[in-house]
């Protein structure tokens, strides 16, 4: 039935958090600095080599025993038990007791969700990309933009503008911007962000980004970050129009802790996962590695807090999927909306969606969401934040009702979008009508750790009205 519309369209100016993040980690200090105690099961990360990553003086890898630097020193003690230039960064975590590590070698092959693969992506909780100096195939990015978008971290490493150092054409910057502008899974700014081309040949960035300042990546189990350094790298320019999870870190001294330019270190979210963008790659460097490559000793440099940040990312990163091992601290917990007292409350709704109109039943009581309806051009949301605390299986219930004029059998005219974070995870249509209701479920579980936005939007087109009706909306912890 074709519902009328009355009174101007006004958004409710509430947004409530179902549910409290909650989440806690014992410390412990090691030689080398603080860090969280050791979990039964480990973060799996894993460092790629795959790419020219130690090609010309470059030697980005955290040994050279491959795919497992246990082979090479089974009880690492410091960088030089480990063969690479960036082994500091790999026995520092070794150390921790909660990681463990694999190298893709060159030759390995990047997949996501390829069982007879050894090494896919879906296996581990972060992906580190140390400066790549070959580009990625079109398969290869369908599997990093996947990995991420379905929980996983990614830690991208650049280098200034026209460091091929294999001359084939293709720098980190050029090829860290075509993995994010120039894939199958989200080519429209993903990150919310882009690699500038620049060459900085030497600063020490300390302007603590104003989002920043309290965060895990600043401020976490390693220590706080109070700054990095460039010897010729780059920077990010943001785009939060485009990706409202994007931060600056740390940016360029005289540029704003506020602003979208000069960003020598920055984050963000993509669908479930996390993302970690760094502009240069000797803060990872620890000046030690195979014979025959020029190396420096920037992970010890005391300009920056480069290990404090490498450390720190690494732990956001991983600790922000499916590879979190802390229990949750609330089972069994259930939050549910059936709209009964009348408002949208903890929900976000369009003038009109809240209504206990009798032309569409609820599922339960009289009051329901009611999302377009009207035959004529039209867009409904109802939308909310939901903390997941980390540890936790989250599963979001929900009753949906479909009700169209529409004739066709084969057109999806008027759409409903469930999108949790920036993704959107689930599509309806005139297509999908139905008599009553049919409850429809969907895993928060790779969100574990995060508050994100959970948004139900309703398109209309000019023509025959199609109703999504959504009553009884239950959130569950386990």
């Amino acid at each position: 039935m074709r519902r009328s519309r009355t009174g101007m369209r006004v958004l409710l100016a509430v947004t409530v958090t179902l549910l409290a993040a909650m989440s806690s980690a014992a410390a412990v200090t090691l030689a080398g600095g603080p860090a969280p105690a050791a979990a039964a099961t480990p973060y799996r990360v894993l460092f790629d080599a795959s790419h020219g990553e130690t090609a010309g003086n470059a030697d980005w890898i955290i040994s050279t025993a491959q795919p497992d630097p246990l082979a090479q020193n089974a009880n690492p003690t410091s960088e030089a038990s480990w063969t690479g230039a960036i082994s500091a960064w790999g026995v520092a975590l070794q150390r921790t007791g909660r990681y463990s590590l694999a190298t893709l070698p060159a030759g390995g092959r990047i997949s996501y969700g390829d069982a007879g693969n050894a090494q896919d992506l879906s296996r581990y909780s972060a992906f580190v990309l140390p400066e790549p100096n070959v580009v990625f195939s079109s398969a290869e990015k369908t599997a990093i933009m996947t990995f991420v978008r379905n929980g996983g971290g990614l830690f991208l490493v650049s280098d200034h503008t026209g460091s091929d150092r294999n001359n084939d054409g293709w720098d980190s910057p050029k090829i860290l911007n075509d993995l994010m502008s120039n894939n199958s899974v989200d080519s429209t700014d993903p990150f919310g962000f882009s690699i500038d081309l620049l060459d900085i040949a030497n600063e020490n960035p300390s302007v603590i980004g104003s989002a920043a300042g309290s965060d895990p990546i600043i401020r976490g189990p390693f220590g706080t970050a109070t700054g990095t350094i460039v010897r010729d790298g780059t920077t990010a320019t943001l785009k939060p129009a485009d990706n409202a999870g994007v931060r600056g870190e740390i940016f360029r001294s005289g540029f704003s802790a506020s602003g979208t330019t000069g960003a020598a270190v920055a984050s963000a979210t993509f669908g479930s996962g996390r993302v970690l963008f760094w502009g240069d790659s000797s803060p990872i460097d620890d000046g030690t590695g195979q014979s025959g490559n020029t190396l420096f000793n920037g992970w010890n440099d005391p300009a920056g807090t480069d290990a404090t940040l490498a450390l720190n990312g690494t732990e956001w990163l991983a600790s922000g999927t499916g590879g979190s091992t802390g229990s949750c601290p609330s089972p069994g917990q259930q939050s549910t909306t059936s709209f009964e007292n009348g408002n949208a409350a903890p929900w976000t709704a369009s003038a009109g969606v809240i209504t206990n109109s009798s032309a569409e039943p609820a599922h339960t009581g009289t009051w329901k969401a009611w999302l377009d309806g009207y035959g004529i051009t039209h867009t409904d949301t109802l939308s909310t934040t939901v903390s997941i605390p980390a540890g936790c299986t989250a599963t979001m219930s929900y009753y949906l009702h479909i009700d169209t004029a529409e004739t066709t059998t084969t057109t999806a005219y008027d759409k409903l979008t469930l999108k949790l974070a920036n993704t959107v995870v689930t599509t309806f249509s005139n297509l999908n009508a139905n008599t009553g209701y049919a409850q429809r479920s969907v895993s928060l579980s790779s969100l574990a750790g995060q508050t994100v936005s959970v948004i139900f939007t309703g398109v209309e087109d000019s023509s025959r009205q199609t109703s999504f009706v959504i009553d009884d909306i239950t959130l569950t912890l386990s």
